[in-house]
């Protein structure tokens, strides 16, 4: 049981589904617009539809947006999300929002956090705990905690400003027709059906993606065989911001169970409840009372936000990209929750399908650069199902022998760092290497910068008093120049950073990450990964690179 403090005598008189309730009805309604299209014979032609409004496609129609390409969004409800879903936001992700203006709101906004903790039976001491951030001094932390809603609003608000960008209310697609250059939507509205004709669409609309089915597709994966139930509560608590996570939890029947701070006093509890039980009896209101409570102890005030119960699934599509309509995020692939891998790959996937649909929509690429988009996010859907089947298997086990080396591997963590690594509790979200794939040129000299070779994300660092490195970098393709002079040419639309003339290395921070033994030259593509980097390069070495990283042979 977690010890409450003591000016907190009484519970909260608030039922469950009352608490549930005023929490939804608080979300901002957002007000339908009759689209302009009802009425019209012939369907109106878009560069691009982005069909969802999750933070995926919002983030992808910003991203389009600062392009100067247009784009409808089409949202079939009526409001941001109820209850806080993804709460876990990842250093990645804070880099992306952050070339839209909204990295450093989001994390003031949030509850920042570097640490988690790991807890075993009924011993109130940490069996170990872990930083999630060992390289300091970036801009961001790890992680925040925000409750996906916030995150949403202020999407939201930021795309007000966006004239590219016609974001559209309770407009649900109904039918899809693909074409060679385009597909055709059926819309339908409280006032009529109209159709749009897009050159390219996005399914940014969920696990139960309507176009996932309108196009015949499915998943392939697996699904486990357990039930999980969410408590959202709102209560003052004496923890630090930090993720603790708890095998054997004695208030929990033996069973995991975790903790997340988020901001307004609100806290994400999660319980394990295995597989055989009866769903409607384990979310009454008496029987998340009696569990939530037998974590929390008697005395502790608190009142319910948000209740749920899931099961999840390891799963994603045989490919992401089908004719004219390209699949991102829970569309796209599935995943469990413990990890926080399920947003924040949604947003790596917009990070690298938006500057491709820039280059064929507006410098002329062919459609096959949308081959790079596929293999690099298959192989990122690839690595978050694997970290996350494996923490799953560790943290549930279901046989005799998973039970006795989950039991092998705590009973030594606390004395023994190797066993530590062992323990999984939920591998945290990354970005993931590249390294390998077709776009990304290998290295051809001998680097010993661990963490930035091709197909790593680009490591931040400062550049001044209140300068950071990625913010240098922004959303385009730049040669990173260090410790050498700038290239004899450089291909169209690829800017030179050059240090000592565009950018200073205050601390040797940049040289440290980047060039420990001398010159070094980087090429960075718009989505911030290192498509290359040399020490010395020649303009046609540079060239090729580019070339490659565009598909073009």
């Amino acid at each position: 049981m977690v010890t409450p403090p003591a000016s907190f005598t009484t519970p909260s008189a608030d039922t469950i589904a009352e608490a549930i309730q005023r929490s939804r009805s608080a979300r901002r309604l957002r007000p339908f617009t009759p689209p302009p299209e009802i009425g019209e014979p012939l369907p109106r032609r878009v560069p691009v539809v982005i069909v969802g409004a999750g933070p995926t496609g919002l983030v992808l129609a910003l991203e389009l947006s600062a392009y100067g390409i247009p784009v409808i969004v089409l949202e079939k409800q009526t409001q941001a999300s109820d209850g806080s879903r993804a709460i876990c936001w990842s250093k990645r992700s804070l880099e992306i929002l952050d070339r839209h203006g909204l990295g450093e709101a989001l994390r003031e906004r949030g509850v920042t956090w570097n640490v988690g903790r790991v807890f075993l039976g009924a011993d109130p001491a940490p069996l170990y705990s872990f930083d999630l951030l060992p390289i300091k001094d970036q801009k961001f932390p790890a992680f925040i905690n925000l409750q996906q809603y916030h995150v949403e609003e202020a999407l939201v608000e930021a795309l007000t400003s966006r004239a590219e960008v016609d974001l559209r209310w309770q407009q649900e697609v109904v039918d899809l027709q693909q074409a060679d250059a385009g597909a055709t939507l059926t819309v339908r509205t409280p006032v009529g059906d109209y159709r749009l004709r897009a050159d390219w669409v996005v399914a940014a609309d969920g696990h139960r993606s309507a176009l996932r089915g309108m196009l015949g597709l499915d998943f392939s994966g697996r699904t486990f065989e357990d039930n999980f139930l969410i408590a959202d509560v709102r209560m003052r608590a004496p923890f630090p911001p930090e993720r603790r996570f708890y095998f054997n939890a004695p208030f929990n029947e033996g069973r995991t169970a975790l903790m997340h701070q988020q901001p307004e006093d609100l806290w994400r509890l999660d319980f394990q409840l295995g597989w055989d039980i009866d769903r409607e009896a384990a979310l009454s209101p008496g029987s998340v009372d009696r569990r939530v409570r037998a974590m929390l102890g008697p005395e502790l005030e608190f009142e319910y936000e948000w209740v749920s119960l899931y099961t999840f699934q390891c799963r994603r599509m045989e490919r992401f990209v089908h004719g004219r309509v390209i699949f991102v995020g829970d569309s796209a692939h599935l995943v469990s929750p413990f990890g926080a891998r399920g947003a924040n790959g949604g947003l790596q996937d917009v990070d690298s399908l938006g500057w491709r649909l820039r280059e064929i929509l507006r410098n002329g690429a062919t459609p096959s650069l949308l081959a790079g988009y596929e293999e690099e996010r298959i192989l990122g859907a690839d690595e978050n199902i694997r970290n996350s089947t494996r923490a799953t298997d560790f943290m549930t086990p279901k046989t005799s022998g998973a039970r006795a080396l989950q039991s092998a591997v705590l009973s030594l963590a606390r004395e023994m760092p190797f066993a530590r690594a062992l323990v999984n509790s939920g591998r945290l979200s990354i970005p993931c290497s590249l390294r390998g794939t077709t776009t990304i040129s290998p290295d051809v000299e001998h680097f010993d910068t661990p963490g930035m070779e091709p197909g790593s994300v680009a490591l931040d660092a400062p550049t001044g008093t209140k300068t950071w490195l990625l913010e240098l970098l922004g959303g385009r393709f730049v040669c990173l120049v260090l410790g050498g002079g700038e290239p004899a040419s450089l291909p169209p639309g690829v800017d030179c950073l050059l240090l000592g003339r565009d950018f200073e290395d205050p601390n040797g921070l940049v040289m440290a990450r980047y060039a420990p033994h001398g010159e070094a030259t980087y090429l960075i593509r718009p989505d911030q990964h290192v498509a290359a980097r040399w020490r010395a390069p020649s303009p046609e070495t540079i060239q090729h690179a580019w070339r490659r990283s565009l598909a073009v042979s």
